[in-house]
């Protein structure tokens, strides 16, 4: 059934929907819809398998596989974000999280950390502590070193080679928030935003870009805000160099618009949503063909 997480084994840390033929200077990337949560994994939390899912981002890689028809690469982790959290910096960790030291390179007083959301999460998105008991720290290089660096090692493939290819690349972090994060915005009758896009408050993407995006969404009838309360991860500012020609805009999509946020199932609205995607990124396609962007 859909909504139970995978338990198999995981045999690698992502997966990599390619065209036949790249077109456009563009890579799309998940890296909170993993959802193969691991037998052991499972047994170290005090949480059901449910429960860890609420830091899931899921079916966005299934959201946007259309991006291969217009021909780009989408990038997805399998692994769930609970477990490794690949949208931070390499070591954004709680001390308090593990029996042992840490290593010198480990940052313990970032916002995140504070938060529980570091690289390896204290707590899954509504608060909930994950772990029974401290991990030991070898954990931080088994994750780390196994799922975290080979899913960035791809992404700056993937990222090289469009720009080898293309002289630029744009990057689009793809991402969905709950519903009850959704800020206001200002909408008529007090409704939440559809959509949050992300550029760093205009550091990591040109202004036609995100325009080009903001539009797409807009002219389809979602309510879209920018940079509030989401300005873009680690992904984003880390990959965001448009001076070193490659753009990244993070883009975080109400689950409420395409799944039950209690079951963790697909609604009628998954199949609107996504074909509106289709349309969104052949505009965005478009506008690369007609404006580099250096």
């Amino acid at each position: 059934m859909e909504n139970q997480a995978p338990t198999t084994p995981l045999a690698q840390a992502f997966t990599v929907l390619s065209p036949i033929r790249q077109t456009v200077p563009l890579v799309f990337s998940s890296p909170h819809s993993g959802r193969h949560y691991s037998a052991d994994f499972i047994a170290s939390s005090k949480l059901d398998p449910q429960a860890l899912r609420r830091s899931e981002d899921s079916f966005v890689e299934e959201l946007f596989a259309c991006v291969v028809d217009h021909g780009a690469p989408l990038l997805a982790a399998m692994f769930p974000r609970a477990f490794c959290d690949p949208n931070r910096e390499p070591y954004e960790l709680d001390p308090t999280m593990f029996v042992g030291k840490l290593p010198e390179a480990a940052n313990i007083r970032s916002p995140r950390v504070a938060a529980g959301l570091g690289t390896i999460p204290k707590v899954v998105a509504s608060g909930a502590e994950i772990y029974a008991q401290r991990l030991p720290v070898s954990e931080v290089e088994r994750r780390i070193g196994g799922y975290y660096r080979p899913y960035h090692q791809r992404l700056r493939e993937l990222v090289e080679e469009t720009q080898r290819q293309f002289g630029w690349a744009i990057l689009v972090d793809c991402h969905s928030m709950p519903a009850s994060s959704a800020p206001a915005g200002g909408f008529a009758g007090g409704l939440g935003a559809d959509v949050v896009l992300g550029d760093c408050y205009g550091a990591s993407a040109a202004g036609d870009i995100v325009a080009c995006i903001e539009d797409g969404f807009t002219g389809r009838g979602y309510r879209v805000v920018r940079n509030t309360p989401y300005a873009g991860g680690f992904t984003t500012r880390h990959y965001g160099q448009p001076r070193q020609g490659c753009h990244a805009v993070q883009i975080e999509i109400s689950r409420a618009l395409y799944m039950n946020e209690t079951d963790h199932s697909r609604h009628p609205g998954f199949d609107r949503l996504a074909a509106d995607l289709s349309g969104i990124v052949a505009e965005l396609a478009a506008l690369t063909r007609e404006k580099p962007f250096p």
